[in-house]
Parts: structure tokens; C-alpha cells; sequence
């Protein structure tokens, strides 16, 4: 069906300096489906938005096609009740090309025509409500993490359900008897204060307290989870919007840890076991319950450490401190050494640490423990790799190891989900999302994490932290209200549809979804949950029968875009690469490197792709029956250290080149042509390097023999 389309150019910002507008307008000027065709020098000021809404008006325009700058800028000005295509004509064309040259011309007008192209097979798309839907937000977690997240989220004016497994509240905060300061110059210990915020809980009608409850399962998606949660007995079901993990921490296994002589000599105890020590008012050695003379503190025990937790905890260094700082209040002449790695006391616990050091009792050493052992009186404790640069032996009464914190999350919520019922984690084991882009998040839409269940951190740190993650679930039920997507494309309406009556039940779209969107019926069909979806096209990506779509990205649009490209023969001698270029790292990097100035060849044509994962093999074919000679397919990083906004889409783009191969030897032609590049946001400036060289490997191949057909 045509629809009705108006063309409006900007000829400002260098764009009219670098390349012929009017002649590209007068070319569609007597298009029958380009009703309005016209250009102005500042298209973003109010009088030309003004213009533009009028004219969608009196023409009565289907869709309106903005060619000017990047759809990264200005996002908020061209904002029409209409479909809105944007073409990039400023940076990819004429920021980063030669001006008035004839490549740089026939660059901009194929993005015209590109996105003529894609517009004529999209539409604008409609957002998904689910029909019972609820702005309860459930915490799981009664610990500091917990209470603070219930606490902000009531402030906030929303309906919280708190669920404690254990019969009273608090958490881990119940047994530390102290909290280091944070403070410049008073170095004084703190309360925990666990009971004031405990009480602070009842002042506020919208929060609901369920302890000694466990969750038996969770199933539905955001805006509409159905909690089944076990009290008494008996089955409760609750109706939410989204969830906060707030389960905690739990001690890493000190039996692991054979190299301390843990289990095997008493009073060798954990920095947990002293803090429970501390706070029933006494410190004395479990072996003859007598005050010690003398204990050493042994940091990183266990923790960066390959063969335990390869991370730091953050916590330990301080809280050893601390401890050291009660033996001092309880036993004024007991003696106190540490052994450390190093001491890290980011941020003002480093004037803490230095009034420590100020004890005169205390002796701090780097070094190793290279041995424990028993004698007659006491522990004797052989160092090496000392500071001092030879090995040293301490006698002490007891040791307490500085233990490190693993989460405590796993089957706490017993999801519902086709990828299983925990939670997916990513390093280490901690449950997450994007650990540099998206702190909270979690593989699993609509379900975040708070305080030391996300990352090891203190009283302080989680109490924050909890702020953190409301803010992020109530941002949640609020874009689920007006049907928009999660982050990172917030302001999404697109969510994927399927048809039916050609799935083949391959089981590709639910096996790769990050995020668990999909379910299966018993015949191995999909069951599409739209609010747990991203909108990354991960899944339109794998599916071989092409029948995942969405309103505005599927598979036709791209195809069309690939074939409307005009393409030279071969006695020009000017070839044709495709990029399908990721849009949250790979496409700013190129708008940067436009910014900059940097200029890279003209032969180059971009089509932006929500994730590397997207990309679905027919396009791949697409583009060399069309005559491309090369595809790029450039994203972000994968890797333990990934960039990926969409945990493995790039990842899968590597994993799906037995298929792409596949289209090449079809066609009998060089794998080469095919090359995937990963590419961080800031390095833009290897952009005209990258698509140089890239360019080279094409012109030693030569160019695609389907040119001739």
C-alpha cells in the first residue's frame, strides 16, 4: 500500500555546503507518494517543526522523512503523531566525506532512497498493554538493602510487598555490632541503626511486611508478575509490576580455605564469627573461652585468589579496621597484627586507615601466610614476601580471616521462565544486566538487584544502592504503563510479533533471547511475553523462516533498503560495502568520528541494526545478489568484559557464521567478503583505518561477480 510522505531537508549545519539539495529534492518532487518536498537551513528551529506539524496537516502525510543530522541528536524536536523516519545525512555524509564531490553526492541520495525505501515497509508502531496489569513493586529481602529500597519506593507513593524468609527483619545487619565511619575527621564507630530503619518501616500504610515467607514461584512479566509466595503453610498469590532482589550475601565457604588451617585448629575464625563475637559483648578465644593476647588479622582470605574468589570484596580491608578498632575498646593491651596484600580504603576510609595506624599496638605488614601451625601456647604464623624483604614468624593467640561475600540469590524467585528458573549471572556469579552501562538490570526484564546480591559492598554502599534499583523498577512499571520499552530503548512501542501459521517450532527464538522473553507450549511453539522483550531483534535474527517481525525493524524493511542501493557495474570500478552497524556502541563511535571530522571512504553504505544479533541471514544474501562486494558487520564487544548492551548478540554473530558461510558457498563466493569487527564507542577514531583496510582485502578479492547479472 503507498502511503503519503513528506521530505523535509536540512541544508544547514555544512549540510547544503557539502552536497547539492536541491537537486536531490527535485529528482522527488514529482514522486506520486512524496506529497511535500522541501528543504530549509535550520530544520530544527520552532518556526520549520512549526511548518512540518502543519503540513502533515493540510497534506494529510502518512509518514515524514527528516534528512539532517543523526537520529542520536536532536531526538526531541522531530517528534510527530506520524511515522518518523530520520536519515543521517549530516554525519554519515557530509561531516565525514569530501564536499561537492560526485561520491559524496550519490552517497546521500542512496540514504535517501534507503529510507524511502525502509518507510515504505514499516509502520508506526502500537504499544502493547498487558491486559492486568499492576504498579506493585515487590522487594525480596529484609535486610538494610531491603527496608531502604520498601522505604524510597513508599516515599515515592507506590504500593510495596516486602518479603523476609526469616521470621524477623534485618538481615545480616543483626549481628554486626558497628559500622566504620565514612567521615573526614570523626573516626568514631557507628550504629547500624538496622532497628531504627526497621521501625521507619511501619510509619509508612503503603508497605506490606510478609516475614518468614519464601517465594515458591514466579512467573509472568513486567507489569504483570504473578508471585505465588509460601507463609504458614500456605499459598499466597500476589499480582506486581516488578521485583527487587535484595537477598544479600552470604560468607564465601571458609572449609575451602585448607591453606589457613580453618576448621582444624578453633580459634582460627572468620571476620563473621568475631563480628557475632563483638556483638554478644565479649572477645575471647572459642578454644578456652579466655580474652586473647595477641590476634592476627589475615587479609584476602580467599579472595583474589584464582583457586577461590578471583575479586576483591571491597569490604574486608575496612572492616578489618574496624574489628581492630574493637580490640582495642574491649582489650586495651591486646596486641593486633595484620597481614595483608594491600589495604584499600577508597574515598575518606583512607583518614580511617591512617588514624589506625596511629595505634601503637598494632603492626601492620605486607606479606604472605605461609604456614599455620600449633604450638604449646598459642598460633604460629610464618609470613614471607614481607615488605621488609625477608620472612618473618608471629605468635598469636587467634587469626581472623578476612573472609570475602559471594551472592545469595540462586532458586530465590524459582522463575517460571523457559531458560530456567534462576537467575542468569554474568562474572563471578553475580546477577546482572550490563555491569558498566546498566548497574540493577538483570537478564530478566522487569527484575533488578540491590546492594551485596549485585556487588560486594558495605551498610553505606547497599543503602544507596537500594535507592538505585527503586528508581529503576518504578521507571519500569511506569514505561510498561505507557507500553513503552525497557531501557536501553526507552521509548520503544515495538514489540515482536510472530506468525504462527509458518513457525516451525526450531525453538531458535527461545533458546537465544537474552532475556527469557520467550516460553513453549508442549509442541515446542513460542509464547511471546512482550513486556520481558527489549527490542534488541535477537530473535528475528536467528529465526530461519523469517517470521519474527516488528512494526518498525523486521525483515522486509532491511531488504528493501539493500535493493534500493544503486550500484555501479564493474567498469567503474568502485565498489559497494554493506555495514550493518550496532546502534548502541558502533553507530555513535561513527557519529563521533563524523563530529571530528574524520573522513573514510565514500563507497561505504550504513544500515543501522538495533544489535549484531539481529542480523538475519537473508540480508546477508540480499546484499551480495544485489552486487555488494563486501558486509561489515560491526558491534560491540563480546567477552567476559563485553560491551554488548544485549549480553551476546555480538557473540551469537560470530556463532552464526557456519550459516553465513553456508550463503557464501551457495553463491561461490570468498568467505572474506564477510567480516565482523567489534568496536567500542570510543574508539571512532580507528573508523577510516578500519573501513580502509577493509576496503584493501575487497580490492584484492575483486569485485562480486553478480554485478554482471
Amino acid at each position: 500500500m503507498t502511503i503519503s510522505k513528506g521530505l523535509f531537508f536540512c541544508s544547514g549545519c555544512d549540510i547544503g555546503n557539502s552536497i547539492d539539495v536541491e537537486q536531490i529534492l527535485s529528482s522527488y518532487s514529482t514522486k506520486q507518494d512524496i506529497v511535500v518536498c522541501k528543504s530549509d537551513k535550520q530544520l530544527c528551529s520552532d518556526e520549520s517543526i512549526h511548518e512540518i506539524k502543519q503540513n502533515i496537516i493540510d497534506n494529510q502525510l502518512d509518514a515524514v522523512i527528516i534528512a539532517a543530522c543523526s537520529k542520536r541528536y536532536q531526538s526531541d524536536r522531530f517528534l510527530f503523531d506520524k511515522l518518523t523516519e530520520r536519515v543521517n545525512i549530516r554525519e554519515l555524509v557530509c561531516y565525514s566525506h569530501v564536499p561537492n564531490n560526485h561520491d559524496t553526492q550519490i552517497l546521500a541520495e542512496d540514504y535517501i532512497k534507503m529510507s524511502l525505501a525502509r518507510t515504505d515497509n514499516i509502520k508506526k508502531a502500537q504499544p502493547y498493554f498487558p491486559e492486568n496489569f499492576s504498579k506493585v513493586i515487590l522487594v525480596v529481602g529484609g535486610g538494610i538493602t531491603g527496608i531502604s529500597a520498601a522505604i524510597n519506593g513508599a516515599k515515592a507513593g507506590y504500593d510495596i510487598i516486602l518479603i523476609e524468609k526469616d521470621n524477623e527483619l534485618g538481615g545480616k545487619s543483626n549481628i554486626i555490632f558497628k559500622r566504620y565511619p565514612n567521615g573526614i575527621k570523626n573516626f568514631e564507630l557507628k550504629d547500624t541503626n538496622i532497628t531504627d530503619k526497621i521501625n521507619e518501616l511501619g510509619k509508612y500504610k503503603k508497605i506490606k511486611v510478609m516475614t518468614g515467607s519464601r517465594i515458591k514461584s514466579v512467573a509472568g512479566q513486567p507489569g504483570d508478575f504473578m508471585v505465588n509466595v509460601e507463609k504458614d503453610n500456605e499459598i499466597i498469590n500476589i499480582h506486581v509490576g516488578a521485583i527487587i532482589m535484595a537477598t544479600g550475601w552470604e560468607l564465601y565457604n571458609p572449609d575451602y580455605l585448607t591453606e589457613f588451617k580453618y576448621g582444624l585448629y578453633p580459634d582460627i575464625v572468620t571476620n563473621y564469627a568475631f563480628e557475632e563475637m563483638v556483638k554478644k559483648g565479649n572477645i575471647v578465644k572459642p578454644s578456652d573461652n579466655t580474652p586473647p593476647q595477641s590476634i592476627l588479622f589475615i587479609q584476602c582470605a580467599g579472595s583474589r585468589d584464582n583457586n577461590h574468589l578471583p575479586y576483591c570484596s571491597n569490604y574486608c580491608c575496612p572492616t578489618t579496621l574496624k574489628q581492630s578498632k574493637y580490640v582495642r575498646d574491649f582489650l586495651p593491651q591486646t596486641k593486633v597484627f595484620i597481614v595483608y596484600k594491600d589495604i584499600r580504603t577508597p574515598g575518606h576510609l583512607e583518614n580511617f586507615y591512617k588514624s589506625i595506624q596511629n595505634d601503637e599496638l598494632l603492626f601492620l605488614t605486607k606479606g604472605k601466610v605461609s604456614n599455620i601451625t600449633k604450638n604449646k601456647e598459642n598460633l604460629s604464623i610464618e609470613v614471607t614476601d614481607t615488605i621488609f624483604n625477608e620472612n618473618i614468624d608471629i605468635q598469636a593467640d587467634m587469626i581472623v580471616l578476612a573472609m570475602g561475600m559471594i551472592p545469595n540469590h540462586q532458586s530465590s524467585l524459582n522463575l517460571n521462565y523457559r531458560l530456567g528458573a534462576d537467575m542468569p549471572t554474568l562474572k563471578y556469579n553475580f546477577p546482572d544486566s550490563h555491569f558498566i552501562c546498566f548497574p540493577y538490570e538483570t537478564k530478566r526484564t522487569g527484575i533488578f538487584t540491590a546492594g551485596s546480591v549485585r556487588s560486594p559492598m558495605d551498610i553505606t554502599s547497599c543503602k544507596e544502592d537500594a535507592k538505585g534499583a527503586m528508581l529503576k523498577a518504578i521507571q519500569c512499571v511506569e514505561l510498561v504503563h505507557r507500553g513503552e520499552a525497557l531501557h536501553p530503548r526507552t521509548g520503544d512501542y515495538s514489540f515482536p510479533s510472530i506468525n504462527f501459521h509458518r513457525c516451525t517450532d526450531c525453538k531458535r527464538c527461545t533458546e537465544e533471547c537474552p532475556f527469557g522473553t520467550y516460553n513453549e507450549n508442549e509442541k515446542g511453539t513460542p509464547i511471546v511475553f512482550p513486556t520481558r522483550c527489549r527490542r534488541c531483534g535477537i530473535c528475528m535474527g536467528a529465526c530461519p523462516e523469517r517470521v519474527i517481525n516488528f512494526d518498525d525493524f523486521n525483515i522486509q524493511s532491511v531488504s528493501a533498503m539493500i535493493k534500493s542501493v544503486s550500484m555501479p557495474d564493474e567498469f567503474e570500478e568502485k565498489p559497494r560495502i554493506l555495514a550493518f552497524v550496532c546502534e548502541n556502541d558502533a553507530y555513535p563511535a561513527f557519529d563521533i568520528a563524523a563530529q571530528k571530522r574524520l573522513n573514510y571512504n565514500p563507497f561505504i553504505r550504513i544500515i543501522p541494526v538495533r544489535c549484531l544479533g539481529s542480523v538475519n541471514k537473508i540480508w546477508i544474501s540480499d546484499a551480495l545478489s544485489k552486487g555488494f562486494d563486501g558486509i561489515l558487520l560491526i558491534g560491540c564487544k563480546p567477552g567476559d568484559n563485553y560491551q554488548c548492551h544485549f549480553i551476546h548478540g555480538s557473540e551469537l554473530t560470530e556463532k552464526r557464521g557456519e550459516n553465513i558461510a553456508e550463503v557464501l558457498q551457495k553463491m561461490m563466493l570468498e568467505s572474506e567478503r564477510i567480516k565482523t569487527i567489534f568496536l567500542e564507542i570510543n574508539e571512532y577514531s580507528k573508523i577510516p583505518q578500519m573501513l580502509d583496510s577493509y576496503l584493501e582485502e575487497i580490492n584484492q578479492i575483486g569485485l562480486n561477480p553478480f554485478k554482471e547479472l
